[in-house]
């Protein structure tokens, strides 16, 4: 049995959109793919990302393409900022579901409780405890967010 990886996967589905002619499908996919080959490349050493590196690496460019289109909006650039929210739509679909509040909540809570944090200037621990357990599953700025809420109330 053979195991598809996330990066395969991309691979697999760029070829299908090449050749359905989904222009914007295959430039999301294509430059996904050049993101997590330049991590590869990054450094001394060429290595192959596992999965949970290629998570963080689509979630940077799911980023990158919310905040451009949040400028091209600002900059009363509406079709460019569809597009930049149609590829970060695409990309979105290879990441692991998002946590609701509520679930994000509770490991918050238990990650305070765990640390046994109190006040704000505990921040930093408690991040550092949740983190791995959220990874690629909420956005670091929600998840400070509900941090500091939690630490400050």
């Amino acid at each position: 049995m053979t195991t598809t990886t996330i990066k395969d996967q991309l691979r697999t589905d760029l070829t299908a959109a090449i050749k359905g002619r989904d222009e914007l499908r295959a430039a999301a996919l294509r430059m996904a793919l050049t993101a997590i080959t330049n991590e590869e490349v990054a450094g001394s050493v060429a290595r192959t990302l596992s999965d949970a590196e290629t998570v963080t690496v689509i979630t940077r460019e799911v980023k990158k393409r919310r905040e451009a289109a949040e400028a091209f909006a600002g900059a009363g650039r509406e079709e460019q900022a569809a597009r930049e929210r149609a590829e970060g739509e695409v990309l979105s679909h290879y990441l692991p579901a998002q946590l609701t509040d509520d679930e994000l909540s509770a490991l918050v809570a238990d990650a305070i409780a765990e640390t046994g944090a109190a006040g704000p200037k505990s921040m930093g621990l408690v991040m550092k405890v949740l983190t791995p357990k959220i990874a690629g599953r909420a956005e670091g700025g929600r998840v400070a967010a509900m941090v500091k809420t939690a630490l400050s109330g």
